[in-house]
């Protein structure tokens, strides 16, 4: 018996495929873009600030011991207008007084994260060499930095190294300790990776300690900039000159309250850019990880 089979009289052809094109993406336009950051980050601080401002001048009574803010803008609102004015040698902007200040700053800070990253990356290679000066870092670390002024001073004979003296020992404390721990917890396999690739120590250091112990690095280094910061403030008030400091301490002792609020707004500012710029510059480094 045979088995016939059927077929179909006609075979129908699947209809070709067609290539239909996405449309683009629309683009926001850029207002709407930095609408969220704006708000998320700028509205808040702006309220809060516009809140406190509100609140001192509504608690602030006539013959008050501290000027209210409508008298510190009337009495020294040029110092916030007019901040790189030059009228002498010492009679200057608080924006030249800032710079003047920052340069010694950036000296002294450069120093001590130089000096801080190099002998921390050493000692967290030693467990025993650091409990060996763990004990001197505690020390050493606790002094208030105005105590060093007067060996600075003596050692130096010179009111400019003195200053960057007192800001490079007050700063390399938490830089070296931070990076000497992040040293520490560095995963052993990376070392292992490091001594099959057979990297010569600057290689480690420069291919593998740095990108793996940056956010302790960076966090020490952000707690020394502002250690800096407040270190100058200080020293300039006893070793004179045209810094900000200085500025502070000649206001005092002309009873000028309203330019010493204008003063610290500055001094404000001037580290909460600097806190900024050395986190931008770890989250650069480390690639976002911080």
């Amino acid at each position: 018996m045979g088995v016939s089979v059927l077929k179909p009289k006609g075979t129908a052809k699947a209809p070709a495929a067609k290539v239909v094109a996405l449309p683009a993406p629309a683009r926001k336009p850029i207002l709407k873009r930095l609408q969220q950051p704006l708000v998320e980050t700028v509205i808040p601080p702006v309220l809060v600030v516009l809140a406190v401002l509100g609140i001192w001048q509504a608690l602030s009574a006539p013959g008050a011991p501290l000027p209210s803010p409508m008298d510190i803008w009337q009495t020294s609102g040029d110092l916030i207008v007019h901040p790189f004015y030059v009228a002498g040698s010492q009679d200057i902007g608080l924006g030249w007084r800032v710079l003047t200040s920052l340069e010694r700053v950036g000296v002294g800070f450069g120093l001590s994260a130089l000096v801080g990253v190099i002998v921390g990356a050493v000692l967290g290679q030693s467990a025993w060499l650091m409990r060996g000066v763990d004990p001197l870092f505690q020390v050493l670390r606790t002094v208030p930095p105005l105590a060093w002024l007067p060996i600075s001073l003596a050692a130096f004979m010179d009111s400019r190294p003195s200053a960057i003296f007192v800001i490079f020992i007050t700063a390399i404390w938490p830089i070296l300790i931070n990076t000497a721990a992040g040293v520490r917890a560095i995963p052993q396999d990376y070392r292992n990776v490091a001594a099959v690739l057979r990297l010569n120590p600057l290689e480690f250091f420069t291919k593998i300690m740095v990108h793996a112990a940056a956010p302790y690095i960076f966090s020490g280094l952000r707690i020394g900039v502002g250690l800096a910061w407040l270190a100058i403030v200080a020293a300039e008030m006893l070793t004179g000159g045209v810094g900000i400091g200085f500025f502070i301490w000649d206001a005092w002792n002309s009873s000028m309250l309203t330019d010493i609020f204008v003063a610290l707004l500055y001094i404000g500012a001037t580290g909460f850019a600097l806190d900024r710029l050395v986190a931008f510059i770890g989250r650069v480094v480390s690639r976002g990880t911080m």
